[in-house]
């Protein structure tokens, strides 16, 4: 199923709307991001993918892990966001993760920051990130802060269902190209780390 343009109206005027207020109103997660970035072990000139990078906050310290040979590119569907980016350091692109303009097997790893919960379609989606990935190739999927502490931020309980609980996210990794290597969900992160099936 492919995103509709529904779909998009919704996302882009959510986040849209936050866009401007969006790092003032999360100042602390900076040091959970680099951490996070550490994680995903990428290293001098690797070319990483932030998908779904909004206000840019993984751009700077994935810059800093790839070094000046290597390339970040941060793709996001609102321009609201990618406005609040630019000063951040990789090559910005207005871009659905749906249907990436990227070649297969083009990047070494994909760092994707509270990504998954707004996927239209979490297969297909996570399969397009796979086919942009290099065998071997890394993924990270992402949130600052715990499943059961954004179920309480949002005034929710978590349910058996939850897309990122682990018996649910190890199949829909595996049957989209991915190897699970780690999971971690812990009140401080979320970190999902997944390799490139070959």
């Amino acid at each position: 199923m492919s995103r509709t343009n529904e779909d998009h109206t919704h996302v882009q005027e959510f986040f849209g709307a936050r866009a401007a207020d969006w790092d003032r109103k999360f100042p602390e997660d900076g040091p959970a991001f680099t951490a996070a970035v550490g994680e995903l072990g990428v290293g001098p000139g690797d070319r990483v993918l932030d998908a779904g990078c909004g206000t840019g906050r993984a751009l700077t310290p994935l810059r800093a892990a790839v070094g000046p040979s290597g390339t970040v590119l941060g793709v996001d569907l609102t321009e609201r966001m990618l406005a609040a980016a630019r000063e951040a350091d990789g090559t910005l692109l207005l871009a659905d993760v749906a249907r990436l303009p990227l070649r297969d097997g083009t990047l070494d790893a994909v760092f994707a920051a509270g990504l998954i919960a707004h996927l239209p379609d979490p297969a297909a989606n996570l399969a397009e990130l796979a086919r942009v990935v290099r065998p071997g190739g890394r993924l990270a999927l992402f949130h600052p802060i715990g499943r059961a502490a954004l179920a309480a931020r949002h005034g929710r309980e978590l349910t058996p269902d939850d897309l990122r609980a682990e018996h649910n996210l190890r199949p829909l990794l595996s049957g989209s190209g991915w190897d699970m290597t780690s999971y971690a969900d812990e009140d401080d992160r979320f970190l999902v780390l997944a390799a490139r099936r070959p």
